[in-house]
């Protein structure tokens, strides 16, 4: 279903004169990187496959690869993000094996619906086919606009989960291709613009502003949930490309400013249970955006972002999807390495 280019792999892990290498990979890769440690093997490369859960590029595994001893982590799955690593790290999209065109051309009636001016995005996983389906839209009447985004994204026109940055153009609506609400939803709330998604597996197309206008129904929910809450949890990450240290202090400073108890909480897997043993009334995730979105209905007490939190102190009134934009390199250059252009 997913194409990983072995051969590129290799050639660039001789480059490096790596040894031993440790390959990380998201649920859906597993078999892929069993048959990639396979090959490295037969090619003379010691292969070690991470068991552990890996939610997108900002969770490399650069520390653990390290410590087994590694030369080099090989991180399937995900497109480059600029970190500063400790070992050499290959950032290794895994392309979907899937046309496109033939969803868009079913459901071009819904796409009209959108306007004549559209923002072209999808994820790493298509993104090697936007350039052929911004033909086929434009063949067909469409202004088709596909941003550059900001530098958290590898390509024009990529969304992550955290960031949306490539949608937020001068367009009528927004053309999100791939499977799932996971992207799209965030591409809707973001951009606050008509959003369609084309799923180019199914052949459907959805439309996500319901769905979108849901999800922020039920945030404003937490919001009200926290009104009376006095201590407060305020938890940022340990991953590398979640952790957001500088907002979590300002968060702890605007919650004690408005007379409220606030502690700061580090973790590297954040999750409800491992915290119940806290006295804290609510809690604010100040690390992955889609954490507090997506899984709040596994947390007993209410948790919030940190717009969401300017919105409780009465800072600020219309919402606003918490992203982690891109920051400039600074300092020593990352070691990390990008196939297929990324």
């Amino acid at each position: 279903m997913h194409e990983v280019s072995k051969g590129e792999i290799l050639e660039r892990l001789r480059e490096i004169e790596a040894g031993r290498i440790l390959i990380q990979t998201p649920e859906g890769l597993k078999r892929e990187a069993q048959e990639l440690a396979d090959f490295l093997e037969e090619n003379g490369i010691e292969a070690i496959i991470s068991g552990d859960i890996n939610y997108g590029a900002c969770d490399p595994a650069d520390t653990e690869a390290k410590r087994l001893g590694c030369d080099a982590l090989i991180h399937l799955g995900h497109s480059y993000m600029t970190l500063h690593l400790e070992v050499p790290v290959i950032f290794v999209p895994a392309f979907a094996k899937v046309d496109v065109v033939p969803a868009l051309e079913k459901n071009l009636g819904e796409i009209e619906k959108l306007g004549k001016r559209l923002a072209l995005v999808t994820t790493a996983q298509h993104i090697h086919q936007l350039e052929r389906a911004k033909e086929f839209l434009e063949k067909n009447g469409f202004e088709v606009l596909v941003g550059e985004g900001d530098s958290r994204v590898s390509w024009p026109g990529q969304v992550l989960g955290c960031n949306f940055s490539a949608a937020k153009l001068d367009a009528e609506g927004v053309l999100f291709i791939g499977a799932g609400y996971f992207h799209p939803i965030g591409v809707a709330i973001a951009v606050k613009k008509p959003t369609l998604a084309i799923n180019p597996y199914s052949g459907d197309a959805i439309w996500m502003d319901r769905e979108a206008e849901r999800l922020v129904r039920k945030r404003w929910a937490q919001i009200a949930k926290a009104m009376d809450a006095q201590r407060f949890g305020v938890i940022t990450s340990t991953k590398k490309g979640q952790l957001r240290l500088a907002e979590a202090r300002r968060m702890v400073r605007l919650l004690r400013e408005h007379g409220k108890y606030a502690k700061l909480i580090a973790m590297n897997h954040i999750n409800y249970p491992a915290l119940e043993g806290f006295d804290f009334d609510a809690y604010v995730v100040v690390a992955c955006p889609r954490v507090p979105i997506d899984d709040y209905e596994n947390w007993r007490k209410p948790v919030l972002t940190p717009k969401e939190v300017e919105i409780l102190l009465g800072l600020r009134e219309d919402y606003e999807f918490d992203e982690i934009l891109g920051v400039e390199r600074k300092g020593d250059e990352p070691l990390g390495i990008a196939l297929h252009g990324g």
